[in-house]
């Protein structure tokens, strides 16, 4: 009887078998099938479901995902790319040499670990396209998706050419149409724009980060920096406010305000020229009004219309997200993305502002009723375009909804990609609390577009005293109308005036005369930053909030409100002294307004190409001769960075030194400590995850200094340095008397 094999065998021998790879085969009734291409899985999926004629047959491989159907006995597969499966890359070379010009496509899992993953996707992509004779682009469709399916068709599926499917929303009667009215070929003035933007943007950005990082090395110093095409402007722009702030000096100026009585009812009032310059000028007012009384002169009542909001385009639906939540430009797109995929809304990546009637707005406000959370507003918004005074059941709404005519009051914007954003009518399932938040604001914009306008009521009383005249201005809601419809978002500011009459007495309580200074330019909130960079076209919708991002993470801007730090400062500086066209808002517009001319088929893709490099080589020409002083200046800025960056504050015990954050070069351990080591060997532990920074306050309980230790996905938690501050004390006690009030449950449950 033979030996029973080990397992190591059996193992060995099944290494040793090729595994047999599923045959994707044409049908036997046709000479081939149809692959759709898809941007994400769960895209593929709804075309799946859309397009299928009886079930759907789901396949993967090694966890890509990919479907078969039958769409009118024709055999369709459907698979999916995650995004961009190829990237730019430079031809062979050294990487820090510049100028780089030659460039090719090739899978992202050939250039980077962290896209490894994407692989498997193109694997399926190139398998299943191999028996296919016809190719249908189903990515978004913009610029980006365009670029995303001509890649796929050309280095996956072998193909210089696809049909293409059009569509704003991932709902079923969308995804037929725009099957069933597909284009014969891809969109190519999108696709050649789109290529024009990314390697535009390689060159510039490549070539400009390896310049900079050169300049450091020629310095003694490493540190890879980085600008490019669009990033060289932001920069400029927050560097430029920055210094206005700091340039800023305040001057003062005195306000003079009067507060009486009307009967009742109280009335606030300032002098008519508002501000004054001369403090003598307000001191002389205040003397001759001293004491002296108070009468109406003029009143002046007008009603005003504030008509319904536009809907939203993305830039404006970022603003009211950052309003609202606080959450960040980057964030609320990342949001709308997810909401989108799960078909909850239309495509958010639009410029457009107009909501055209094709997409049945009768059909949409039908479905929202069946959400809980809008009956009501549908309801109100019925009743004020019907002018019913009674609710409704819901036969009759759907009634009065068809025959009430439904005008959006659209703006001016318009995309030929797709309408604004609107809610599709889909009821959520389940979402996250940021996704809440962003459909809710979603779909209430959408309705109160629909609203009639506010009427508000603007009164402005002027009073006199020795004829020096006072103002007190109002204004009121008469009719709520939209306002209703878009609560709790709707911002209504109202300022109530006591009802008088011309000749009417005002009882003076005060007149008091109020010094004030002028306050210095806001810094940009992220929000406010990318509608900027949208005034003054530069960047894309898409691209924008991303922009934002990046100076971040390479320590250019910092806060909430955004600040630019010392090297992100002084970059800028050396960029403009060195080579001015790099932070030249005129050139980045100009070649963007140039790939919207090869999107509109007005410019060839290579002569807009060859262009943007006559200019980058000059740049860089200029950029070499002055390397060393370039380095000499970014060397002096990244220390002075990297010092704000790790300074604590003073050392408690010497007095003298200042206390530093230092990571040991043998254990890579991190630590505070006095920068007077040997003189002065104070050290202070930390913990050594997270990431951890400086912030200008001290401890409540001991007056030590404090630092932030931050966390992915969590709150920030503030630290004290002092391992002896007695809120670790309190602390430890809590979580001893918790430990044992668990004890003390987990004893109850086993005795039971």
């Amino acid at each position: 009887m033979p030996a029973k094999k080990t397992s190591k065998e059996s193992l060995q021998k099944a290494e040793k078998k090729p595994k047999r790879e599923k045959q994707i085969k044409p049908d036997s009734k046709s000479d081939g099938y149809e692959l759709i291409i898809t941007e994400k899985p769960k895209v593929a999926l709804k075309i799946a479901n859309a397009l299928a004629d009886d079930k759907v047959n789901k396949d993967s491989e090694k966890g890509a995902p990919y479907y078969e159907i039958t769409h009118k006995n024709r055999k369709i597969f459907v698979g999916c790319a995650v995004g961009h499966l190829f990237g730019l890359m430079e031809k062979g070379g050294n990487k820090w040499k510049y100028p780089v010009f030659d460039v090719e496509w090739v899978p992202l899992s050939k250039m980077s670990k962290s896209s490894s993953f994407s692989k498997k996707y193109l694997d399926v992509l190139k398998k299943i396209s191999a028996n296919a004779n016809a190719f249908t682009v189903a990515t978004d469709y913009d610029v980006e998706g365009e670029v995303i399916g001509l890649n796929v068709l050309r280095f996956a599926c072998k193909q210089q050419d696809g049909s293409r499917m059009k569509f704003s929303a991932l709902t079923k009667p969308d995804l037929v149409n725009a099957y069933e009215n597909k284009m014969p070929t891809i969109d190519w003035g999108q696709a050649e724009a789109g290529l024009l933007r990314h390697e535009m943007d390689y060159y510039y950005g490549i070539n400009i980060s390896r310049a900079l990082t050169s300049a450091m090395k020629t310095a003694g110093t490493f540190m890879v920096l980085s600008s490019g095409r669009v990033q060289g402007p932001t920069l400029k722009i927050i560097v430029d406010r920055e210094e206005e702030i700091k340039s800023f000096v305040a001057k003062k100026y005195w306000q003079i305000r009067l507060l009486g009585k009307a009967e009742s009812d109280e009335i606030e009032a300032w002098h008519k020229k508002n501000k004054f310059w001369e403090k003598k000028e307000a001191d002389d007012i205040m003397e001759k009004t001293s004491e002296r009384k108070c009468f109406v002169k003029n009143v002046q009542r007008e009603e005003v219309k504030k008509f319904a909001p536009n809907p939203f385009d993305l830039t404006t639906l970022q603003m009211e997200t950052y309003r609202c939540f606080r959450i960040n430009p980057k964030r609320c797109l990342e949001i709308a993305q997810s909401l989108y995929t799960d078909g909850l809304i239309s495509y958010p990546r639009t410029s457009s502002q107009q909501l055209p009637f094709g997409i049945g707005f009768v059909s949409i406000m039908k479905s929202l009723y069946a959400n809980d959370a809008y009956v009501e507003k549908i309801k109100e918004l019925t009743l004020m375009l019907s002018g019913h005074s009674r609710i409704l059941s819901k036969e009759e709404l759907f009634r009065t909804v068809e025959t009430v005519k439904l005008v959006p009051n659209n703006g001016s914007k318009t995309d030929p990609a797709h309408p604004a954003i609107y809610p599709t009518g889909i009821t959520p399932k389940k979402l996250s609390e940021e996704e809440r938040k962003i459909y809710d604001l979603i779909v209430k914009r959408f309705i109160a577009t629909f609203g009639k306008a506010a009427v508000k009521e603007k009164v402005v009383v002027e009073l006199s005293v020795e004829d020096e005249m006072f103002v007190a201005n109002g204004m009121t809601t008469l009719e709520r109308a939209w306002y209703s419809l878009y609560e709790p978002y709707a911002i209504s500011k109202e300022v109530e005036v006591p009802r008088v009459e011309i000749g009417d007495e005002i009882k003076v309580k005060s007149i008091e005369e109020l010094e004030k200074e002028t306050q210095p330019p806001k810094r940009y909130s992220p929000a406010s930053l990318v509608k900027e960079l949208a005034n003054k076209n530069l960047g894309t919708k898409a691209t924008r909030a991303q922009i934002i991002d990046t100076l971040f993470r390479r320590g250019y801007v910092k806060g909430q409100l955004i600040e630019a730090t010392e090297l992100g400062i002084q970059t800028e500086k050396i960029l403009e002294k060195y080579c001015p066209e790099i932070v030249d808002e005129e050139l980045t517009r100009h070649f963007e307004i140039e790939s919207d001319m090869v999107m509109e088929k007005k410019k060839k893709r290579e002569e807009v190409l060859e262009e943007a490099k006559k200019v980058l080589l000059k740049v860089l020409e200029k950029f070499t001769k002055k390397e060393r002083e370039v380095g000499k200046d970014l060397k002096s800025a990244y220390k002075e960075t990297r010092h704000t960056a790790s300074f604590i504050g003073e050392c408690p015990v010497c007095k003298k030194g200042s206390l530093k954050i230092i990571t040991s070069k043998k254990t890579r351990k991190r630590f505070i400590a006095c920068d007077r080591y040997p003189e002065c060997k104070t050290t202070f532990g930390i913990p050594q995850s997270g990431g951890i920074k400086p912030i200008a306050e001290k401890c409540e309980k001991c007056g030590s200094p404090m630092v932030v230790i931050l966390y992915k996905g969590k709150k920030p938690w503030k630290f004290c340095i002092n391992p002896n501050c007695p809120s670790k004390e309190e602390y430890k006690k809590k979580k001893m008397e918790n430990s044992a009030n668990n004890n003390s449950n987990s004893d109850k449950d086993n005795a039971k």
